[in-house]
This record gives structure tokens, C-alpha cells and sequence, in this order.
């Protein structure tokens, strides 16, 4: 089997652009099409062809199986890489109070990230990632859904916290109430695409009341005789209409609703103690990502079904002014990266302190990375495709890189993984699969188009595959 470098070079020779859509797949699969040929030149023309609904998987792989639920924290506007989580000082521009400092043989800027500083054992930073594109529509979209948006089915593509959601869905307790799916702070959340609005994200910004609209002015009772009658009138047309799934869609959600009210367990998960709000925050007032960090630790805590969390944290493009403090003061480097260090460092030791960590993926990134080397006339760094990934819990092996970056942070230097090539965002989709237990080479038929939806794209070639080298020594 050809491994690693040399296959993907191998593939790039046959599609000179692994994503671009005329290099997709026909309209039928290359399975089925090389099954009706094989019945014409073998006589095996009884053989079962793939219907839709149908699931297959392509290789019999190992998942990891170490999560039971992800938190993926996407920091849109791309972070500068080489002022965070790649720091690579540039004599005279690189700001004196970063502090650049070695911990466990991986430099640091102290001065901007103190508290993760701390938890440096916790994380493994993966350096050899490179994004697909540099439009931050596309790469967002790109990021959330582990393929080319402009691609076949690239429009009609689920999040890959609905596959997480739909997979796990046989598991899910009739008493679990929660959604599978929950996006914080992320409005602009890619959804459901072609499967069902039951897998879909609840969205939700997070406020210190939490959830609203969980009663009704004219108390419980009355609420109570009004879903009742509600049930009584077209319950029975939601369940049983010859439309199919939006009146099935529209049941869903107003049973996950009626769910969510009068409930003192979703009550506690949303809520905001201010004491709370204040330590995952600046230590005297909330963050928008610090409340967001705060709840999905508290919803994960109440074991009520949700699986998959995203969290967004925007305002990291910076084209100008990227170390001045009195610039934008609500988003230039500084505040941002404080925000965040004292967010994920609050979530760390509080999932450690909840018997959450070793069953709690958290992975983190930006759709791509910021040009390296001395700033841009505006004093700004502009979009590049060298990023990094941050993975930590669920038995991740941290307090160190994987992969590395030439002096200027431009180019990999080392993959550190076993493929000998850049991480693509498709390999961090595999790998979020194989954390939790799911076959990242399955192939669903159940799209609208009869092509097969693979699970990653091209997966059953091997031509992406897990960093399994997150949890090796």
C-alpha cells in the first residue's frame, strides 16, 4: 500500500485538484459503476445494488473511540500563527512584553498567554497544518464541514457536528433533553445540510439569565393544557403527513422545546454564576467566550445528550495594527488572546475537576493562518495558508508539538505524522471521527443527489486519515 507523501502525490497526478468540482465524483459512485461492469464481464448481475439509505463503510478501520463529546472552538478571522501557537520571533517586531519563553522545549509567548502557559502539558499543538484556501467564507465553511464548499456536494454538506450527531443518536436516553448539537457564539454555524433539521446546531449566545423563554407568563398549567390541545389538533398530521420530513422536522422541534421548559436540569446547565463568569472571563467581568467556555462545560457536566459543541471566537483578522493596544480595543491581539487564555484555561481545570477531561475532545484552530516575517505597510499581517491546531483531552498526549515550521513560520519543516505531508482540515475531521468512535470512511446514500455522501472525502483511498499520533508517545 502506498503510504503517506507518495500516494498524495500519486492522486494530485490523476486530479490536479483533489476538491475542485469537476475532479468530484460522477454521479454514481466509483463502487457502483464498477459493480454494474463487473456484472456484465462476470455475469454477477444479481448482485445487490446500493439503494438509498443505504451506509457503507469503505475500509475497516480502528477508531481511536477515546470522547464522548467535542468541544471545537473556531477562532474566525484566522489567528496570526506566528504570535500564538507557532510564536516566531522577528527581531524588532515581534512586541518585547510577549515575554518569548521555552517550556517543555515549545516556545511561548508568556507575556500574552500566561495562564495556558501553565497548561502547556495539557495541549499538543499540531504546526504542519495548511489550509485549502485563503476566503474566509470559504475556509469557515471549508473548516466545518471537512470539504470544499463548491464542490458536488459541498452546498449540501452537514456540519460535522450533525454527523457526530446523527452517529450518536442510537445512544441518546429517552430522558436526555439537551441537543446533540449546540453552537455558542456562532451564528454564522454551518447546519444540517441535506440531513435532517434534528441534527441541526442550536444556536444560542449565552446570557447570564440563561436559556429564555423556558416558561410561560401564565404559569406551568395553563402551558401544560395548551401543549396538550396543540397535540390534540394536528399532532397526529405532524407524525403522519404524506409531505414527509418538514411537518416530522417541525414535530422534532417542538418536542425538543416542550423539553427544554419547566426543566431545573437545563435551567442549571445555562445559567451564569457571576463568580463563574468572571474567572473564565478577565477575573472581574464575563467574556463573550469565556460564558460560552463556561456552559458548554456545564452542559457537558448535566450528561443530557450533547455531543458536540461549537463555540466561536471572532475579530482575529487583523490586516492592521495587530500590536497596538489602543487600536479597536474590544479586538486587537492582546484582548483577544487574553480572552482566550483565560477561557480555556478556566474550561481545563474545571473539566479536570468535573471527572470530564479524559472523555472531552477540545479542539481548536482558525480557517488559516497570518503572513509571517515583518508586518505589512498597515502594520497588520494578511491571510496565509500555514495555521495550527490545538487538540487537548480524551487521552490526547500534550505538552507538545506535532510538526514544525521553518524559521519564518512559512513553510512545514517536519509533518511529524505518518503520512509525511501537511494536515489538511480533512485529516482533523478524520481524526475528530476516530476520537469519537465513528468510522471516518463511511459512505451514506442517502443524499439527494445518489452520489454516496463520504463521511471524509476520499477517505476509502486512504487518502486522509486520523493524527493518530495525538495519542502515541
Amino acid at each position: 500500500m502506498i503510504q503517506g507523501a507518495e500516494k498524495f502525490r500519486r492522486f494530485l497526478e490523476r486530479h490536479p485538484h483533489p476538491h475542485h468540482p469537476f475532479f468530484e465524483r460522477p454521479l454514481w459512485s466509483r463502487r457502483q459503476f464498477f459493480r454494474l461492469a463487473g456484472a456484465g464481464v462476470t455475469g454477477a448481475w444479481i448482485a445487490k445494488p446500493l439503494l438509498a439509505g443505504d451506509v457503507e463503510v469503505k475500509a475497516q478501520v480502528k477508531p481511536v473511540n477515546r470522547a464522548k463529546q467535542v468541544i471545537f472552538i473556531f477562532l474566525t478571522g484566522a489567528p496570526s500563527h506566528i504570535d500564538t501557537f507557532d510564536l516566531k520571533e522577528v527581531p524588532g517586531v515581534t512586541p518585547t512584553d510577549f515575554q518569548p519563553t521555552t517550556i517543555n522545549n515549545l516556545r511561548w509567548p508568556v507575556g500574552l498567554m500566561p495562564k495556558l502557559a501553565e497548561r502547556l502539558g495539557d495541549i499538543a499543538i499540531v504546526r504542519s497544518v495548511r489550509a485549502w484556501a485563503l476566503v474566509h467564507s470559504l475556509a469557515q465553511t471549508w473548516a466545518q464541514i471537512g470539504r470544499n464548499p463548491t464542490s458536488a456536494l459541498g452546498a449540501v454538506a452537514p456540519n460535522i457536528g450533525s454527523i457526530i450527531a446523527l452517529e450518536k443518536e442510537p445512544d441518546r436516553r429517552p430522558d436526555q433533553v439537551l441537543p446533540a448539537f449546540l453552537a455558542l457564539n456562532s451564528a454564522q454555524a454551518i447546519g444540517s445540510g441535506y440531513l435532517s433539521a434534528q441534527f441541526a446546531p442550536f444556536k444560542y449566545s449565552p446570557v447570564p439569565t440563561g436559556l429564555p423563554n423556558t416558561t410561560n407568563p401564565d404559569g406551568e398549567a395553563r402551558s401544560n393544557e395548551r401543549w396538550q390541545l396543540l397535540n390534540a389538533l394536528d399532532g397526529n398530521l405532524r407524525l403522519n403527513s404524506p409531505l414527509g420530513r418538514p411537518p416530522e422536522d417541525l414535530h422534532r422541534f417542538y418536542l425538543s422545546a416542550r423539553n427544554l421548559m419547566y426543566n431545573p436540569v437545563v435551567d442549571q446547565a445555562f445559567r451564569i454564576p457571576p463568580q463563574d463568569a468572571a474567572r473564565y472571563g478577565d477575573g472581574q467581568n464575563a467574556t463573550g467566550i469565556g460564558t460560552a467556555c463556561l456552559i458548554a462545560k456545564q452542559v457537558i457536566a448535566a450528561r443530557q445528550g450533547t455531543r458536540f459543541i461549537q463555540i466561536t471566537l471572532g475579530g482575529w483578522d487583523m490586516h492592521q495594527d495587530i500590536y497596538d493596544r489602543r487600536a479597536n480595543p474590544r479586538g486587537n491581539l492582546y484582548v483577544l488572546a487574553a480572552q482566550l487564555d483565560s477561557a480555556l484555561a478556566a474550561l481545563i481545570t474545571d473539566l479536570k475537576a468535573a471527572g470530564l477531561w479524559d472523555e472531552t475532545l477540545i479542539v481548536m484552530m482558525g480557517e488559516f493562518g497570518r503572513t509571517v516575517g515583518p508586518l505589512t505597510p498597515d502594520d497588520g499581517r494578511d491571510h496565509y495558508l500555514q495555521q495550527f491546531c490545538v487538540f487537548a483531552g480524551a487521552g490526547v498526549k500534550g505538552g507538545r508539538a506535532i510538526g514544525s515550521t521553518d524559521a519564518s513560520g512559512g513553510q512545514t519543516a517536519e509533518y511529524g505524522w505518518s503520512r509525511e505531508r501537511d494536515v489538511r482540515i480533512e485529516d482533523i475531521e478524520a481524526t475528530i471521527y476516530s476520537a469519537m468512535g465513528i468510522n471516518w470512511t463511511t459512505v451514506r446514500y442517502d443524499d439527494p443527489f445518489g452520489r454516496g455522501f463520504e463521511y471524509v472525502p476520499y477517505a476509502g483511498e486512504d487518502l486522509y486519515g486520523p493524527i493518530h499520533e495525538l495519542w502515541r508517545d
